[in-house]
């Protein structure tokens, strides 16, 4: 696998490592301002169904999509195909003088660094052309065949020093003859721009500019030195200077030819300019090399890679897209019963309902030993863990909603719908619906259990009241519905029994009551009606039978 743009890799030691840390920061900052701005005792409320794990999950979606994006931005590459490129362009040769008198340090650093120096700032210039590389002093070679590939050239010319050829001196004529034979195709323009100090030791320079003149070379000379010159050193093993020296052991100097460098340039169609400040190579192009008519040229086996960076971006926006929709409290899903099975009709169904009704939403918030407990059907030990964890934890609704389920299923109902009453106080509405239906529940078993009509009554018109605010906070719970309709029902039933249990009976008269009732009706026989009146009053004072 290659990257388009490595450097871009680098960022992945500093920017996740700086997200991370923001993270933490952000976390630890938002923890202090909520205990300065919120009481403690409120704090458990407000964070019910809040999942750290969830937050972390998140949090980590965020990092893994900032690193996915710098992948994409290092724009990945893998496999290749070799692809026949045309452009408009000129075929361009740089000839490099790497003999000993480039050591010279006339202009700094010397003067083959600067020759380097400005052949890669010809590269940049000639962004559509083909370039070429000749090395030359004693004799000549092509180092680079014309090319568009900008990084093969850069280091063919990264690549010279003056011990790449160990023929010494600075053949001119050779160098212009190597670099004619570079131009195969003969349908481009061809320039040669050759960097050099202009010391001919082999003379034949101007005559070969000439004939490559006819063979249709322009060729650019840029003098590298100063006229005046300079004494050549070298470093020996010992990083000690020493001056180069002739065979009669005299310090050799150098300088540079402008007059020799100025007529090439003239006998090829071309100009001389010394490298001085940083704006040569700007002129050469400007002037010299962008009139020139350019053709379409052919270059074969060039690489383009597939670039892949598509896939890292496409997951960091699906990573994205996933934090944006996951959640950081726990969803509470609330199953609904399956149909009862009981054969029977009336309270009995109906109980059942309640009691499987109740169950899908017992163990919210539990720890987990106190839930192990409760899912095997111990519930007096869920029970005692509860209670036990409320003594740690103070009143946090959840303990308390779990508690008062583990006593509903051991069927202490009083405890049940003391530790509902505490849970109604959550600040989680979701919390406080599923508390007003159990604590409805757990009242209407609680009535169910009270001999005193009155007190049922009572009992269960408050479990009503329980439903209806269920139904409040979810009107369309059809559990509470149908328990409401229920208890509703079973109330109406208990006040009827009520009323006829309220309703006066017939009384047997006693035996007095009758003797009295005879001796009345002897007496109205008689026509003694005072006498009657007086005998029924005074019997009834003693005997309400006699009404």
């Amino acid at each position: 696998m290659n990257f388009a743009n490595p450097n871009v890799l680098w960022l992945l030691l500093v920017i996740p490592p700086a997200m991370v840390a923001f993270f933490w920061w952000a976390g630890r900052a938002r923890q202090r301002l909520a205990a300065q701005f919120i009481q403690a005792r409120l704090l458990p409320g407000l964070t019910v169904g809040l999942s750290p794990a969830r937050q972390k999950i998140r949090l980590a979606s965020v990092v893994l999509a900032g690193v996915c994006l710098l992948l994409a931005l290092a724009r990945p590459q893998w496999g290749f195909d070799w692809e026949e490129v045309k452009q408009r362009g000129l075929d361009i040769v740089v000839a490099i003088d790497t003999s000993k008198s480039m050591l010279a340090e006339d202009i700094a650093p010397n003067r083959l660094a600067r020759a380097k120096l400005a052949a890669l700032d010809l590269m940049q210039q000639a962004k559509s052309d083909r370039l070429g590389l000749v090395a030359f002093a004693g004799s000549a070679f092509l180092q680079c065949p014309l090319t568009i590939d900008d990084a093969a050239f850069r280091q063919s010319v990264e690549a010279l020093d003056v011990n790449i050829i160990p023929q010494g001196g600075t053949a001119l004529a050779e160098a212009i003859e190597t670099a004619l034979t570079a131009f195969k195709e003969g349908d481009n323009h061809k320039v040669l721009v050759l960097f050099t100090d202009g010391e001919d030791h082999d003379s034949g320079a101007l005559e070969a500019a000439k004939k490559a003149a006819e063979s249709g070379l322009r060729i650019f000379t840029i003098g590298i030195g100063s006229p005046d010159g300079q004494v050549l050193t070298i470093k020996d093993v010992k990083g000690q200077s020493d001056y180069i020296r002739d065979e009669n052991g005299n310090a050799v100097s150098s300088r540079l030819n402008e007059p020799l460098l100025r007529d090439i340039a003239t006998a090829a169609q071309g100009f001389y300019l010394p490298l001085i400040g940083v704006k040569t190579i700007d002129t050469l192009y400007a002037q010299g090399l962008a009139p020139l008519p350019k053709s379409e040229g052919k270059e074969k086996l060039v690489k383009r890679y597939h670039e892949r960076f598509h896939w890292p971006l496409s997951v960091a926006i699906v990573l994205l897209v996933a934090e944006m929709f996951f959640p950081e409290r726990k969803r509470e899903p609330r199953a609904r019963p399956a149909p009862s099975a009981a054969a029977k009709a009336g309270l009995r169904e109906a109980v059942a309902l309640l009691l499987v009704a109740l169950l899908p939403v017992a163990a919210m918030g539990s720890p987990s030993s106190a839930l192990r407990e409760y899912k095997a059907g111990k519930f007096d030990d869920a029970l005692k863990e509860y209670n036990h964890l409320l003594q740690r934890k103070g009143d946090d609704p959840r303990l308390h909603f779990n508690a008062g389920a583990a006593a509903y299923r051991n069927g202490q109902f009083e405890e049940a719908a003391k530790q509902f009453d505490q849970a109604l106080a959550a600040p989680d509405l979701k919390l406080q619906e599923h508390a007003y239906y159990n604590h409805g529940n757990t009242l209407f078993h609680l009535g169910e259990r009270n001999p005193d009509p009155a007190k049922r009554t009572e009992t269960w018109e408050q479990s009503l009241k329980d439903y209806e605010s269920t139904l409040k906070l979810n009107p369309q719970d059809a559990d509470a519905k149908f328990n409401h309709e229920f208890v509703k029902k079973k109330l109406e039933e208990l006040k009827q029994q009520q009323e006829k249990q309220n309703q006066p009976q017939d009384m047997q008269p006693s035996e007095t009551a009758r003797k009295a009732k005879a001796a009345a009706d002897e007496a109205v026989r008689r026509r003694e009606y005072a006498r009657a009146l007086q005998i029924m009053e005074d019997q009834l004072k003693d005997d309400p039978t006699v009404s």
